[in-house]
């Protein structure tokens, strides 16, 4: 997360299309100095168009279709921007993403098309897409395991080369079922007459039909109605044709081409700040069709004209080829090629494909190490190796922070109240009790509006774990250097984010401090009202049990994401998880008899403290413990947070067998959630009731007399 040269402008990449990923690839092994990255994106992944037909065909796995966005972002040292793009605002120089403006100097479109067919009745409710992609391939994946082995009929509506090679790819991967292409022209219309020849002969081979010059009337659960009454029966019906750019594009102002982004030889639109290249252009100086090949030998183009814009340079034309190869999958492992009117199929083809499409998607798995060059001598211990984590994950051990605090001399204060390992002081002021605590975390995230929700709910975790209600905020921050704009596009980010926290929360923002440093860090002062006596750590008894409220495993998660090893569905599951609020949480369990945060010690830790406090030993049922999605996995890979080894030394007062399960235990947890210990007769109530409330939360031990001790079957 370190910048060292001053931020001045801002990119905006809007879709993970084929040239910005390629775009991103090439900025992460030469980056511009200076400038901000931001990709904008409804996922995590991003189909590679060239395998869609093999992946339909299941000779590909979803895994090996997607571009990993959040890694190749990492790459890029990008943030990643998790949701569609809605309109640009060209004036103030904002693109909207939910409820959000994102700032862009200079920015490029790459979102691809669509395959939605609002005109035909029933299409929304009945129809499936081919486009975009994501969305596709998820319902096919689920479509293609529910009739394995069932008699099967698909519909196909689009009679090009794309629904030809779904419907193909279709049949091949259900053996039995039924296929009927519909257009409303002619079926591969668009291909020379010895390719059609060709490919109409492998549908007759797979037995797919096609009807012509049809018109639709309707879609139905039964499958599609053409005008004149005949139905053809379809279980699952696909949109491949008529495939349209997004309606949001019209209401830019820029100047389009049948709703299509034009663009001259430089890839630039006529707005001088906005490029647009892949499907959702239009090449006026050289029009082409909408193929692949045009995407990605874009990209180069496309780079060096950004960086031309961002850093005072010239700018470069691209002028694309006139003729192209096209290989098109025909359902099994075989392929036809096209080019010059002259065709070719077989199982050569097929392969060749294979290898063409394998190594453009290699450039994503592959990504080259551009760490910085390593010491050649180290003292003893210190380990170059070792990456300093974000989060809970960078702060100081258990034994050394308990160990600094056990030195301090008594305050002889009679409103401030010792509270023995507690996070948040109690202070009483005029008769009322109030608890104050304080936290910071360093940035695991380039988007600071996601960074400053998640800082904000770790902080009110320790408020919320003492039965207080939020009262007052300071806000404290240090921004990596950056120019005075950008400075206040950072600030606006953050305070939006936490804004919206601490108003939920009912805290009021009274003010904060700022710097400039190396790496983003976001800490919050916060006070908080008790109209109860607090629940702090100490109140636990025998027979108590223990709940907790979120899953674990944000430590080893953030750890594998910032190393290039958790694949992006994951650290964006892990991100949504520690942006979830604890206030109805911590309402849910008003009875407890001791509560606290689970945070940077672990639950581990944080549970020895409990024990430490209220007398007692603690059992822990270690398959009851909720664990975030891959987490066990990564663990059993053996990564590990850069605090994980300080936490771990607990051990020594533990009884448990070493696993992947049990190396979660130690993992340091950033916004984590609330562990309470409970009467064993109110645990079903609780956890109906922090069920309703959207919690994961589960009942994962026990509490008895004894020396503190934890024991894990």
């Amino acid at each position: 997360m370190q910048n060292l040269t001053p931020l001045t402008r801002d990119l905006v990449l809007v879709g993970g299309g084929h040239s910005h990923a390629l775009v991103l690839r090439s900025w992460g092994m030469n980056s511009l100095a200076g400038v901000r990255v931001t990709l904008i994106n409804p996922g995590p992944t991003a189909p590679y168009t060239g395998m869609l037909p093999g992946f339909v065909a299941g000779h590909y796995t979803r895994a090996e279709l997607d571009i990993d966005l959040v890694r190749l972002a990492r790459f890029a040292g990008a943030r990643l921007i998790n949701g569609p793009a809605t309109s640009i605002d060209r004036k103030n120089k904002t693109i909207r993403v939910g409820t959000r403006d994102i700032p862009y100097d200079v920015t490029s479109i790459d979102i691809g098309i669509t395959s939605d067919m609002p005109h035909i009745k029933g299409f929304k409710r009945h129809g499936i897409p081919a486009k975009p992609l994501g969305v596709f391939s998820q319902k096919w994946d689920a479509f293609r395991n529910e009739s394995q082995g069932s008699p099967t009929r698909i519909a196909v509506i689009g009679g090009g080369v794309a629904g030809v090679e779904l419907a193909m790819a279709m049949v091949h991967a259900l053996p039995g079922a039924k296929a009927v292409i519909i257009d409303s022209g002619v079926v591969l219309a668009g291909v020379g007459d010895r390719a059609r020849a060709r490919l109409t002969d492998q549908l007759r081979q797979m037995d797919i039909d096609w009807i012509e010059q049809a018109t639709i009337a309707e879609l139905t659960s039964d499958g599609v109605t053409l005008t004149g009454g005949t139905n053809v029966p379809s279980q699952f019906t696909v949109g491949a044709a008529g495939a349209r750019p997004y309606d949001w594009i019209a209401d830019t102002g820029l100047t389009l081409e049948n709703g299509y982004i034009e663009v001259g030889e430089h890839l630039c639109s006529n707005d001088d700040a906005i490029y647009a290249v892949g499907d959702c252009a239009h090449l006026s100086h050289a029009p082409r069709p909408r193929a692949g090949v045009f995407a990605v030998r874009e990209a180069p183009i496309l780079l060096a004209n950004l960086r031309a814009d961002l850093s005072g340079g010239t700018r470069q034309a691209f002028h694309p080829q006139k003729y192209y190869l096209k290989l098109i999958s025909l359902g099994g492992q075989s392929a036809l090629a096209e080019k010059f009117d002259r065709a070719f199929s077989g199982p050569l083809l097929w392969k060749w494909k294979d290898r063409i499409d394998r190594t453009f998607m290699n450039k994503f798995i592959d990504l080259p190490d551009m760490a910085t060059k390593k010491p050649a001598i180290t003292a003893l211990g210190a380990n170059p190796d070792q990456r300093m984590c974000g989060g809970c994950g960078a702060k100081v051990g258990r034994d050394a922070l308990t160990n600094a605090l056990s030195q301090l001399p008594d305050h002889g204060r009679r409103d401030v109240t010792p509270l023995a390992g507690d996070d948040a002081a109690l202070l009483t002021i005029g008769g009322q009790n109030q608890v104050l605590t304080t936290d910071h975390l360093r940035a695991f995230t380039l988007d600071p509006y996601r960074m400053a929700r998640i800082a904000a709910h770790h902080a009110l975790g320790d408020i919320w774990a003492m039965g207080a209600a939020p009262q007052a905020a300071t806000v404290n921050l240090i921004l990596p250097r950056m120019s005075g704009e950008m400075q206040a596009r950072y600030m606006d980010d953050i305070m939006s984010g936490v804004s919206e926290i601490m108003s939920d929360a009912g805290a009021a923002i009274v003010g904060g401090h700022s710097s400039l440093g190396v790496e983003l860090t976001i800490g919050f002062s916060i006070t908080g009202l008790l109209s109860r006596d607090p629940i702090t750590l100490a109140g636990a008894q025998d027979g108590d049990c223990l709940l907790l409220t979120k899953p674990i495993g944000s430590g080893v998660i953030m750890a594998a994401e910032m190393q290039s090893c958790s694949a992006g569905d994951i650290a964006l599951s892990a991100l949504d998880m520690m942006d979830q609020s604890q206030e109805n949480a911590a309402a849910c369990l008003n009875n407890a008899h001791a509560m606290t945060d689970v945070t940077g010690f672990g639950l581990a830790g944080h549970l020895m403290g409990l024990c430490e406090a209220s007398g007692v030993a603690a059992t822990l049922d270690s398959d009851a413990i909720p664990v975030m999605d891959g987490a066990l996995d990564l663990a059993g890979q053996g990564i590990r947070s850069s605090i994980w080894d300080d936490n771990a030394k607990i051990s020594r007062a533990m009884t448990l067998e070493n696993t992947a399960r049990t190396d979660l235990l130690f993992d340091p947890q950033t916004a984590g959630g609330l562990l309470a210990a409970v009467a064993a007769d109110q645990v079903n109530d609780t956890l109906r009731d922090l069920s309703a409330a959207g919690y994961m939360a589960a009942r994962i031990g026990t509490l008895t007399a004894g020396p503190p001790h934890i024991t894990v079957r």
